[in-house]
């Protein structure tokens, strides 16, 4: 137990937590400082939890929390944590304690955890596979490391040919700050294809959080000075993530998504950046998703057809697992759940 107490520590400052982020090869944006405050700005709130030895980092997570309706529970989440070595069962073992205590201190239900990388040992750490996800779990991921000729040469042959038509019919992709106007694609995205998007504030609070920092840009795509498409980009180190985009209802003949998409790759590429990860697709094989993406729409079935069409490697995460506390409120709780019949929105 001192070994414990000597190293388990919840006074992490941003900047720290930051550093430890990126530097860390699971590292990932939603475990970011910026992340929790974006969502801090909604209703949730967060804590971090590390492991030092020698007085540095080695393991950790950033936990955030959602109260519950009473407001006397909340649920813990970890996006894309924790993040350790996880051969080492020993600093494993004394990371999910701390864990354990700073989510019952919060009065969480169950504590979900979402890891970057697949691993069997959650499963024997008293956690247990979670019928419900919250990250998609299945994603494509472009490989930016080749040549532009390359990358473009992995692609589907429509989807170089739509790159090239727009840029032919006077598609202009340019570098923005024009977040009213993304916000209006996303609403006119959303209602067009029947999906939920997030409120206005929320996509300007996440730009005015991520931008000044170099970790989001947003992208215009115009013809005559009008906005026909526009997606927002996370990076961080060496990866980068399409996390959201939208369109309007006109001049979709002049294919602007697609070089839309191209100019981000491209820019991402030019700062170092290796993976473009074009965030969900349906979580089925690739066998699958080829043989039904022309005839489903359901779920994320609509953005498949476009996202393939840009090449990458089809990933899978090993999904997400819930560490109990309340099993009686855990029980209601995915029935509250499956009664809402949409994703719950935890990001």
């Amino acid at each position: 137990m001192d070994w414990y107490n000597a190293r388990v520590s919840v006074s992490i400052s941003a900047a720290e937590w930051d550093a430890f982020v990126a530097a860390h090869p699971d590292g990932h944006i939603l475990q970011s400082p910026a992340w929790a405050d974006l969502k801090c700005a909604f209703g949730w709130s967060a804590a971090r939890v590390g492991i030092r030895e020698g007085g540095q980092l080695v393991a950790g997570a950033q936990i955030l929390f959602r109260p519950l309706p009473t407001a006397l529970f909340t649920v813990a989440y970890i996006p894309k944590g924790p993040l350790a070595d996880w051969n080492n069962e020993t600093l494993v073992e004394f990371l999910f304690k701390s864990l354990d205590e700073v989510a019952r201190s919060a009065n969480a239900v169950f504590l979900k955890i979402e890891p970057q990388t697949p691993n069997s040992k959650f499963q024997t750490s008293n956690f247990k596979p979670s019928p419900h996800t919250i990250q998609p779990r299945r994603t494509l991921a472009v490989d930016l490391r080749p040549d532009e000729e390359s990358i473009l040469a992995t692609m589907k042959q429509k989807t170089r040919y739509n790159i090239r038509l727009a840029a032919k019919k006077n598609v202009i992709v340019t570098l923005s700050d024009d977040v009213n106007a993304f916000c209006e694609l996303m609403k006119a995205t959303g209602e067009r294809d029947r999906f939920g998007v997030h409120d206005a504030a929320y996509y300007r609070k996440a730009y005015e959080l991520f931008h000044p920092a170099g970790r989001a840009q947003l992208f215009i795509a115009a013809f005559e000075g009008k906005p026909l498409a526009g997606l927002m980009l996370f990076t961080l180190g060496k990866r980068a993530w399409y996390f959201y985009g939208g369109s309007s209802d006109e001049e979709r003949n002049r294919m602007p998504a697609y070089l839309l998409q191209w100019e981000a790759m491209r820019w991402a590429k030019a700062r170092g950046v290796e993976e473009y990860d074009l965030w969900g697709v349906p979580d089925e094989d690739e066998e699958t998703l080829e043989a039904n993406f022309e005839s489903r729409r359901d779920g994320l079935w609509g953005v498949y057809r476009f996202k393939r069409g840009f090449g990458g490697t089809l990933t899978r995460s090993s999904g997400a697992f819930d560490r109990v506390y309340s099993p009686m409120l855990y029980q209601f709780y995915l029935w509250y759940v499956s009664r809402r019949k949409t994703s719950d929105r935890f990001a």
